[in-house]
């Protein structure tokens, strides 16, 4: 079945939005020393697919993906996700936020560890749910209303403005202008659009150099004791607590807990039965 214009015009929008913030994010990660894994080829993976496999073992191709140590040979560790997406109607939008939501958090369990930043570049027309759906759960968002983006294609004559009830011929009119188009007017429309959302890009590019550049603040320690009980209905646990005295608990050592707090506000728990165990895991953070 042949594709049609409206759904490649919209493909046109979407990897202009990327080559718009790209060239940031590339910046970021050389300064940083940290690398930058996108769509292509890559030693170190295979096809050309940016794929991570999440703590449920379900795998995920994403956009953009910042790893410590990495290089086109070795996966390093990653310290960024980040998800692009373009949506012209709001209607889609909720749905979108979720499928993004689905792919990010369970890798950001995964790699709890690091700890990594999770953001999402979004264009077009998001409801202000959907956004602090995302918010909620720690994006950081990157958005670029649909008004910058019909301003942005406009200084090389494209008409961006489009509906539900626009022609297919209109579509088609606007992809053949962009595919005669040069490399350079290309790239004009690109800088147009992070030029017209610099202050937010700006901002965006700032939290993740707090996560990444992030320092450990505070580290807090707690041994556990006591004696584990379990019951079958919170009844039992009502009548129990009745006639529980605290200074007559059992002493044994049950577990570790910890909580470790960055400067940027982060803070990664932990729970460790065995004490090398434990000594291991805060190595990590050495």
């Amino acid at each position: 079945m042949a594709q049609s214009f409206a759904h490649k015009f919209g493909q046109i929008i979407g990897d202009a939005l990327e080559s718009a913030v790209e060239p940031c994010l590339k910046v970021f990660a050389r300064r940083n020393h940290l690398f930058l894994d996108m769509k292509g080829p890559r030693p170190a993976r295979q096809g050309s697919k940016v794929t991570w496999t999440d703590i449920n073992g379900n795998k995920h191709d994403l956009d953009y993906v910042m790893e410590k140590d990495g290089t086109q040979s070795k996966i390093g560790a990653p310290v960024a996700f980040i998800e692009c997406a373009w949506r012209r109607y709001t209607k889609h939008s909720r749905n979108k936020a979720q499928e993004i939501q689905g792919a990010i958090i369970p890798l950001f369990e995964k790699y709890m560890k690091e700890h990594p930043f999770i953001g999402v570049i979004l264009a077009g027309d998001f409801t202000q749910g959907s956004l602090s759906q995302l918010k909620s759960l720690g994006f950081r968002i990157l958005y670029f209303p649909y008004s910058s983006i019909v301003q942005a294609f406009a200084i090389v004559g494209i008409n961006a403005q489009f509906d539900e009830h626009t022609d297919e011929k209109e579509f088609k009119r606007q992809v053949k202008k962009w595919d005669a188009l040069s490399t350079q007017k290309k790239r004009k429309v690109y800088r147009q659009i992070a030029k017209i959302g610099r202050a937010d890009l700006d901002t965006f590019i700032s939290s993740l150099a707090e996560s990444i550049q992030r320092k450990i603040t505070k580290v807090r320690v707690w041994t556990i004791y006591g004696e584990k009980r379990e019951f079958n209905t919170i009844d039992e646990v009502k009548t129990f607590l009745a006639s529980f005295q605290p200074q007559s608990a059992n002493s044994q050592f049950y577990r570790f807990e910890a909580e470790i707090e960055y400067s940027n506000g982060d803070v990664i728990r932990a729970t460790h039965k065995d004490k090398n165990e434990f000594l291991l895991f805060l190595s990590y953070f050495v």
